[in-house]
């Protein structure tokens, strides 16, 4: 069965934004509308939603500005780029805000769908249930049921694409976690521009461990990465 959701549509294009919002609506989400970056700030913040939809050029407010707001209201929420741009670096931009997908105008209201439901399918598998294992990393604990890392009397709320990132190298301790088994079971993919998102969540991780000394997430050149835990 696949998931339903509740979307906040950003998109300033009218024809399109009333196509997508009637082909969605077909697929048994339920659509928010906004027609600018301002306005879907306001919808953001007055309502609840499971997925994102945010064109990048938009008025009064572009979408990656938008993006990076929301993100600091919310780190789950899953976020998808639209843009009739297809700059290397645009892509580079919007991964860097920790979005979960970016498509190039024009394209088939199915595969948006398509890609809709499996970011959403990912999100379910990503949740926190409570019953996950626990892990020792030097001084450090990870409960990576309940996504929380405790280092140094400090507790760390993690997203849960850090946790399972963290939980993946764990299951490698000391041994190579090759990267595309990584991307693949994560992110669902293993291109580059969902490389340089890994990338952004290692440095996290890298940043929350920085105080343990005997912990350490190394980079193995062309392969993937290393949790090194001295003993």
């Amino acid at each position: 069965m696949n998931p339903k959701a509740k979307i906040l549509l950003v998109e300033d294009d009218l024809n399109l934004s009333s196509l997508l919002c009637e082909f969605l609506e077909s697929k048994g989400h339920t659509v928010v509308h906004a027609s600018d970056g301002i306005e879907g700030k306001n919808h953001y913040v007055n309502d609840s939603f499971d997925l994102c939809i945010l064109d990048v050029m938009l008025p009064r407010k572009d979408g990656f500005t938008l993006a990076t707001e929301i993100r600091q209201l919310s780190e789950n929420i899953p976020l998808i780029f639209l843009t009739a741009r297809n700059r290397d670096d645009d892509r580079i931009s919007g991964f860097r805000t920790g979005c979960d997908d970016y498509i190039t105008k024009p394209f088939s209201s199915e595969e948006l769908n398509l890609r809709i439901q499996a970011i959403l399918k990912r999100c379910m598998n990503l949740k926190p249930d409570g019953k996950g294992e626990i892990y020792f990393l030097g001084n450090a604990r990870f409960d990576s049921g309940n996504l929380l890392l405790f280092t140094n009397n400090k507790e760390h709320q993690l997203t849960p694409k850090e946790a399972a990132l963290l939980r993946l190298l764990c299951l490698h301790k000391n041994n190579l976690l090759p990267r595309d088994q990584a991307l693949l079971e994560i992110w669902g993919g293993a291109d580059y521009f969902i490389g340089r998102s890994m990338d952004v969540f290692i440095a996290r991780l890298r940043k929350y461990l920085k105080e343990e000394p005997a912990v350490s997430i190394q980079n193995i050149h062309g392969s993937g990465f290393k949790l090194e835990v001295k003993e």
